[in-house]
């Protein structure tokens, strides 16, 4: 999976706290926006108070994550088969193999895909209970898998759908070291096929691949990571306007002085977040807007994370990304300890962490 002519980007010394960051940060914000996904911003009000969603404490009951989080997991189930293969010293094909990964995750949600579909035996992840839950899947990632098609950039199944499922699971392909970062992009944009086939749902999909590598593997800064995904995406044949658009506003709107954009402001200036280039460009800003000097990680992480849920879009989503964003930069030690004890399933996200760690660092 390398490129022989491109840098290959060794991982890190942090990389083991980098990858656990990256997950678990996401799983965090996926599991706080997923208590308001379908809520407006009058109706967090209604039920939280009049600042809104601001920490999970808050919630009554049993805290869960969304299939942003299932689907993160099963992205990085396919990767894990990919390199035991190769550790094996047999090649494998990455895309194939993480539609399979796909197929196995639909399996969970209690849908079968059609009769041709392929069956892969059952691998450590799908015996975990916990993920045999529907949580609201996404529409266009049950109907492309549900074919029973493996859809490719040439040949794109729900052609016209360019929601986020793509973006909300991509984070795992950045934390890929060895790896040039033109082949993170392409495996990213490559996967997104499996299941929407606009343009914009694929290249924003390997763009915030992209961003992830950037910060956890080469090191950038958050400006510096947001600015280079920009600039891959601008390089993109084909580049998708409304992208490019949306990752120029978050940009431009996260330098400017003053309190950040919230509720209606954030949205209007950079969409919902339904659809993938909205959802990346909201994660963005939340990341970026927050920023402050004399913010502590903790500090960082949770400002962050209260922007991009407090709004009438897809706040699961759009905090899932950014804790992905601030996981990959920080490490673990961006998270409240209180959050961690919320959490759902942790044991089972460091799990396998830890095993990707394992294949891809020693």
């Amino acid at each position: 999976m390398t490129i022989a002519s491109e840098p290959v980007n060794a991982p890190p010394a942090d990389f083991a706290t980098r990858v656990h960051g990256t997950l678990m940060g996401g799983a965090l914000g996926d599991t706080l926006g997923y208590l308001v996904e379908f809520d407006s911003l009058s109706e967090i009000k209604t039920t939280f108070g009049p600042s809104g969603l601001l920490d999970l404490s808050q919630a009554s009951g049993q805290l869960h994550f969304s299939d942003d989080t299932q689907m993160t997991l099963y992205t990085l189930d396919g990767l894990l088969e990919v390199l035991e293969w190769a550790n094996g010293g047999v090649g494998a094909d990455a895309n194939a193999c993480q539609w399979l990964a796909y197929l196995r995750w639909l399996k969970t949600q209690g849908i079968r895909a059609a009769g041709h579909a392929p069956e892969q035996p059952s691998r450590w992840i799908d015996r975990q209970s916990v993920l045999h839950h529907q949580r609201h899947p996404g529409n266009a990632c049950v109907t492309g898998l549900a074919t029973g098609e493996m859809g490719t950039t040439f040949r794109p199944v729900n052609p016209d759908s360019k929601g986020c499922g793509t973006v909300m699971r991509s984070a795992p392909y950045g934390l890929l070291p060895n790896v040039p970062a033109e082949t993170i992009y392409k495996i990213s944009f490559d996967a997104a096929s499996l299941t929407h086939g606009h343009p914009s749902a694929r290249q924003s999909s390997g763009a915030f691949s992209w961003l992830i590598h950037a910060l956890a593997i080469r090191g950038l800064s958050l400006r510096g990571a947001a600015e280079s995904a920009k600039a891959r995406a601008e390089e993109e044949a084909g580049a998708d306007p409304d992208l490019l658009a949306r990752l120029d506003a978050a940009l431009t709107l996260s330098a400017k002085d003053g309190a950040p954009l919230s509720g209606g402001s954030l949205t209007d200036a950079l969409g919902l977040g339904w659809v993938a280039e909205e959802a990346l460009a909201v994660g963005i800003y939340a990341v970026l807007a927050t920023a402050y000097d004399s913010a502590s990680p903790v500090e960082h992480f949770l400002a962050a994370m209260r922007l991009a849920v407090n709004h009438d879009g897809d706040s699961d989503s759009t905090a899932s990304i950014a804790g992905n964003i601030l996981g990959a930069f920080y490490g673990e030690s961006a998270f409240p300890l209180a959050w961690l004890k919320l959490a759902e399933a942790p044991a089972l996200i460091r799990h396998l962490g830890a095993e990707f760690i394992k294949l891809t660092a020693g």
